[in-house]
């Protein structure tokens, strides 16, 4: 009998529905028949669990599924900053590793480049009644620091774990804690960047604190021993070893490739890092899957297929919330285009377009109803909630570049880039 999986993401804390600036929407393509229930809705005996721990304090009137939200670690080099001009860099090996770990080096050289993100966010759950009210909830995950520029320390982490957030704060190795902000995210590779600026951070902290050094994961053989730091279950950084038990593998919530590893990746560990035997960072841990007669198998972002936008998520413009009277809209109504409906129309995931709201920015920049909105400002958007996430980062009258994909002729789809000057609400 074919295994199927119960996928838990952090979708399940936050509102899934659509939003639009008013008005009902289209519905976008018609569904084709014959595919049956999405699988992420399927309900069976194995469970695909993120890494990350979440907790929230509810009334007793309120009827909540747990969550689980993730903590990180990193491996790392003493190398205090890489930074070239105003662009930061990353610290990489060349080096390949199929020797045996001194486990305790290992541990006691990455976890200065550790870090704990705790991820404040407010969610809409149900009540006793059959409605919804929003409540506040507090979650757990781990990040690596990578890099650092003139004026800020930057952090590599999931993007689950700091996805929806309200506030994000990062506690050192020395349990001091300092206010972040997203530098970038990315949904499809499930990466974030965030940054801590250097003004908040003591003196005493720096001198304790490293940058992580990435390996190269493309020269790790099955069999290489590995070792994975990160605040598993939120009780403080923890270290698990293993080996690496497979290269190449996919899953259904991952647009890539991944590790698989037989150290534990328990809920908590998201963002952390898995290490080879040099201590240097061969991947971001991700996800586990577990089973009543499996052990946990782990997975993990295997670095060198994402160094490039790793660094492109470091250079960009840091993102500060504005307050929600101040913020600028596009000037739109859309619907998702999920991962299924992309392989059933051929056609990207983002935000379909429905309808162009009249003299609104959209409009005057030229997007039509039909295009499919895939990013803004370089950070890739796989839905409404993902688009109005990142536009609650720009004020009203600023512009901003928005990356839609509008098919052509021969059906397939075009990307460029469009100028966006955002609008007001009511406008």
């Amino acid at each position: 009998m074919e295994n199927q999986y119960n996928y838990y993401t952090s979708d399940q804390n936050m509102n899934t529905e659509n939003y639009s600036t008013g008005g009902n929407q289209d519905q976008g393509p018609k569904k084709k028949h014959g595919k049956g229930a999405s699988r992420w809705a399927k309900v069976v005996c194995t469970g695909l669990v993120f890494g990350v721990v979440a907790s929230a304090a509810f009334q007793t009137s309120n009827i909540v599924a747990g969550k689980v939200l993730g903590t990180t670690q990193t491996t790392n080099k003493t190398a205090k900053t890489t930074t070239t001009a105003n662009s930061a860099k990353l610290t990489t090996s060349s080096n390949s590793s199929s020797g045996t770990a001194n486990v305790t080096e290992v541990a006691k050289n990455a976890m200065p480049s550790i870090v704990s993100i705790t991820n404040m966010s407010v969610q809409e759950v149900q009540n006793f009644f059959g409605g919804t009210q929003k409540q506040k909830s507090e979650s757990a995950g781990s990040g690596i620091i990578v890099g650092q520029n003139d004026s800020e320390l930057l952090i590599v982490t999931n993007n689950h774990v700091v996805e929806g957030s309200s506030t994000l704060t990062v506690t050192f190795i020395d349990e001091e804690s300092v206010e972040a902000d997203i530098k970038g995210t990315n949904s499809d590779k499930d990466l974030a960047v965030v940054a801590v600026p250097l003004s908040k951070i003591k003196d005493s902290t720096m001198n304790k604190i490293a940058v992580a050094t990435l390996g190269d994961s493309d020269k790790t053989q099955v069999g290489d021993q590995v070792i994975a730091i990160g605040n598993a279950l939120g009780y403080g950084q923890s270290v698990t070893t293993g080996i690496v038990s497979a290269k190449e593998r996919t899953m259904d919530s991952y647009d890539g490739k991944l590790l698989q590893t037989d150290a534990a990746i328990n809920p908590g560990n998201s963002g952390g890092a898995l290490l080879n035997a040099n201590g240097e960072v061969i991947g971001i841990n991700s996800a586990k899957i577990a089973t009543e007669t499996v052990e946990g198998i782990g997975y993990a972002i295997p670095v060198s297929d994402v160094s490039d936008l790793i660094t492109n998520l470091m250079n960009q413009k840091t993102k500060t919330k504005v307050a929600e009277s101040e913020r600028g809209y596009i000037g739109i109504k859309g619907v998702d285009v999920t991962s299924d409906s992309a392989q059933m129309y051929n056609m990207p995931t983002g935000v379909y377009v429905s309808e162009v709201i009249s003299g609104g920015g959209a409009e005057k920049a030229g997007i039509t109803k039909g295009a499919v909105i895939t990013g803004i400002e370089g950070t890739t958007v796989d839905g409404m909630d993902a688009l109005q996430e990142q536009l609650q980062y720009y004020k009203a009258g600023e512009k901003v570049k928005i990356t839609v994909q509008t098919q052509s002729k021969n059906g397939e789809y075009e990307k460029k880039d469009v100028e966006v000057t955002l609008g007001k609400q009511s406008e």
